[in-house]
């Protein structure tokens, strides 16, 4: 299983980046895909979720309006829209998958199958 996450980078405040994730090795669309962030000296936080259908989706309140979480079961991939970039924002962030079509209240609560490798995203003036 691989999941290769990509496009992070350094972007000025108010800016805006798109983070792919592209997954092999899983059947893709019976998996719920997230992508989270940690920064140095803090957890790792979830940032959003969306369920294999694309039907469901929840985000953190840090990154709610902001952020748009999006998959492409054609393509395997996951995607996060980040937009209105903030420095705390700035921090390495990483996909994950989780098996199964259902939906848990609380998707925080969710303990993740796989992780792909993170991709730094920085945010400066």
């Amino acid at each position: 299983v691989q999941l290769q996450a990509y496009g992070g980078g350094s972007v000025q405040i108010g800016g805006f980046l798109r983070l792919s994730c592209a997954a092999s090795g899983i059947k893709f669309d019976t998996y719920k895909m997230g992508w989270f962030r940690q920064a140095p000296g803090k957890a790792r936080e979830m940032l959003a979720l969306i369920s294999w259908s694309s039907d469901r989706t929840y985000y953190a309140d840090s990154v709610k309006g902001r952020f748009f979480i999006t998959r492409d079961n054609d393509k395997d991939t996951v995607y996060l829209q980040m937009d209105n970039l903030k420095p705390e924002d700035t921090a390495v962030y990483y996909c994950a998958a989780k098996f199964g079509w259902s939906w848990d209240d609380q998707p925080v609560n969710y303990v993740m199958d796989y992780w792909g490798e993170g991709t730094q995203v920085t945010v400066s003036s």
